[in-house]
C-alpha cells in the first residue's frame, strides 16, 4: 500500500517510520519545491503532484497549511483523507469557530475581524484584555497580538493593517478576536476516528508552553470526567466533519469545563508521547485509520511526558543513559525557538516519572530550557 503526505517535515518522516513495519511505502510532497520526495532521504526525488497522486493509494497531510488548489487536485482523485474541508477548517480560524458553533463545543467568547470598524466592534463587545489571532497561518505563538488596555489600540491596528497589505495568502486573511480565559491550565486531546466511524482517543495531556510554543506535555491519568467530556467534543467535531485519520483538539480548562481553544486536523505535537506510552502511537494510526486498517491500543501503558527541544541541535549523551528517555531528532539545521527534536520520559509510577524528569532537566543547558526546569520541578505526577 502506498501514502502521499502533504508536507515534508518532522510528521512525515515520523509517520514514516510508524509505518514501515506495515509494509506501508510513504512519500512526501514538499510544498516548497513542489516535487514527491522520501521524507527519511529527502535527496530522493519521485516526481512532481500528479505523479504522486498516481502513486498513492491514499493521501493525507502532516499540516494545515496547505494551497487550497493542491487540495483540489487531491480530493478529485478521490484518495484525501481527512477530507479537504476538514483540512481548510484547521488552517483558518473563522471556520473553525463556525465548526465549534455548528457542534455546540464551548469555546472563548469572540468576533470575527477583517477591518477596521470590526476591529473597533470587537474592542466594544469584548472585555479586555483581547487576544487576537490571525485567522490565516498563525501557529506556535506566531500572528497574535494582546490587547491589555485601549490607549494601545490605535497601534495595534496600524500592525495589524499592515498584516493584513503584506498577507500573500489566495484567501483574505482576517483575526479572530477573542476574550482572554483565565484557564487553570491547557490540555489536549489527541484521537483518530475510521472510515466506518470508529473512534479511539489517548488520554488528556497536560501542555505547558515556553514563549508560545509547546515545550513540555504530560499524559495524563485518573482525569475520567474531563477524559468524557473531551472525548464528546471529540465525536461531535470529528463526526460532523466526516473525519477519518488523527486529529487534536486543544482545551482550555476553566474548573472542571473545557473551552475549545483550536483543532488541529493532523498528528500534533502534544501526541508525541505515544511513541514510548501507548501501545500504537498517533503516527501509526493515522496511517492506519487513513488506509482502512483496524485501530491500534491508545491506552496509557506507563507514566510518559514528552519536552520540546526549542532551538537546540545536541544534547548531553548522558540523558540517554537515564532509564526509560528516547531521543527523536529531526534532522533539522539550527535556530532559535525552532523544534529541533523531542525527549519522551517513561516511568513505572508517577512519582518515579517526575525524579526522571528532574534528571534530565538537570541536563539541559539552563540558557535554553530555564522555564522547562521551573515547570518540571513544580510537577505533581
Amino acid at each position: 500500500m502506498n501514502v502521499l503526505v502533504l508536507g515534508s517535515g518532522q510528521l512525515a518522516q515520523m509517520m514514516a517510520l510508524a509505518t514501515k513495519p506495515l509494509n506501508i511505502e510513504l512519500r512526501a510532497y514538499d510544498v516548497g519545491s513542489k516535487q514527491v520526495i522520501n521524507p527519511l532521504a529527502q535527496d530522493q526525488v519521485f516526481g512532481d503532484l500528479a505523479s504522486g497522486i498516481e502513486y498513492a493509494d491514499f493521501i493525507t497531510a502532516e499540516f494545515e497549511h496547505i494551497e487550497h488548489d493542491v487540495l483540489t487536485l487531491c480530493e478529485a482523485s478521490g484518495k484525501l483523507r481527512p477530507t479537504s474541508q476538514s483540512i481548510k477548517t484547521g488552517g483558518d480560524r473563522r471556520l473553525e469557530k463556525q465548526l465549534l458553533a455548528q457542534c455546540q463545543a464551548d469555546n472563548a467568547q469572540h468576533i470575527i475581524v477583517e477591518d477596521e470598524q470590526s476591529f473597533n466592534a470587537a474592542l466594544k463587545e469584548l472585555q479586555l484584555p483581547i487576544i487576537l489571532k490571525s485567522a490565516l497561518a498563525g501557529y506556535d505563538g506566531k500572528g497574535q497580538w494582546r490587547l491589555k488596555s485601549l490607549d494601545q489600540a490605535p497601534s495595534t491596528w496600524l500592525e495589524i493593517a499592515d498584516f493584513f497589505a503584506g498577507s500573500t495568502s489566495e484567501i483574505p486573511q482576517g483575526l479572530v478576536a477573542e476574550q482572554m480565559v483565565p484557564f487553570d491550565r491547557e490540555v489536549s486531546l489527541v484521537g483518530m476516528r475510521s472510515a466506518t466511524g470508529e473512534i479511539k482517543v489517548y488520554p488528556l495531556t497536560e501542555n505547558h508552553h515556553t514563549d508560545g510554543v509547546l515545550s513540555v506535555s504530560l499524559a495524563l491519568e485518573n482525569e475520567e470526567k474531563l477524559q468524557a467530556t473531551a472525548l464528546e467534543v471529540f465525536t461531535r467535531l470529528t463526526n460532523t466533519l466526516d473525519y477519518v485519520g488523527t486529529l487534536a483538539i486543544e482545551f482550555f480548562q476553566v474548573g472542571d469545563k473545557l473551552l475549545v481553544n483550536e483543532i488541529a486536523p493532523r498528528v500534533h505535537n502534544s501526541g508525541h508521547w505515544t511513541q514510548q506510552g501507548a501501545d500504537t502511537s498517533q503516527f501509526e494510526n493515522h496511517i492506519r485509520a487513513v488506509c482502512g486498517l483496524p485501530l491500534g491500543g491508545t491506552e496509557l501503558l506507563r507514566p510518559t511526558a514528552m519536552i520540546n527541544i526549542l532551538g537546540e541541535d545536541s544534547v548531553e549523551n548522558d540523558i540517554l543513559a537515564i532509564a526509560g528517555v528516547a531521543v527523536h531528532w529531526y534532522g533539522k539545521s539550527k535556530r532559535p525557538g525552532r523544534k529541533m527534536g523531542h525527549i519522551n520520559v517513561s516511568a513505572n509510577t508517577q512519582e518515579q516519572l517526575q525524579q526522571k524528569l528532574v534528571a534530565v532537566a538537570a541536563l539541559l543547558p539552563e540558557s535554553a530550557f530555564s522555564d522547562i526546569k521551573a515547570y518540571i520541578s513544580n510537577l505533581e505526577c
